[in-house]
């Protein structure tokens, strides 16, 4: 009984532990990479001095100037079309962020310190009146075949 009792007291603490140490100030220093808005990323492009990188997939459009498609699961795979400085500014982006957030964390844990991942991604970048570029002879096939090898479409 005393057993069990000390056995449940010290799985509270650890729960506890848990749930305090996992505050918004605390997440936000273990995300380790930054949001920007489309118009941050639409300023950055006029001077560009950055990797940007389209890890949505399927292909849906790309924004002007993007150098690299990887998928957002197989950033880790890819790792040598990725800069080789670690600490080489990099922006992310996808259809929604759902993605790029994603691969964002997968950077910050290779290593990478530059990470930007674009708020609202694509749909965000159209919605504020910017141009997106779309592939009329890459079908999703197309698309799903080349991202697979972390091809460019």
């Amino acid at each position: 009984m005393g057993k069990k009792i000390i056995g449940m007291f010290f799985l509270g603490l650890l729960t506890f532990a848990f749930f305090a140490w996992s505050t918004p100030e605390n997440l936000e220093k273990k995300k380790a990479y930054v949001d920007i808005t489309v118009q941050q990323l639409n300023k950055m492009l006029k001077e560009k001095d950055f990797t940007l990188i389209n890890v949505h997939i399927p292909y849906d459009g790309e924004i002007p100037q993007t150098d690299s498609f990887i998928p957002y699961d197989k950033i880790e795979e890819n790792a040598d079309r990725l800069p080789q400085e670690k600490n080489a500014k990099i922006v992310i982006y996808c259809r929604s962020d759902r993605m790029s957030n994603i691969a964002s964390v997968n950077l910050v844990e290779m290593g990478y310190t530059n990470v930007l991942n674009l708020k609202g991604g694509m749909k965000a970048w159209k919605a504020s009146g910017y141009a997106l570029i779309y592939k009329e002879n890459r079908d999703k096939n197309y698309w799903n075949k080349q991202a697979m090898k972390g091809g460019r479409p």
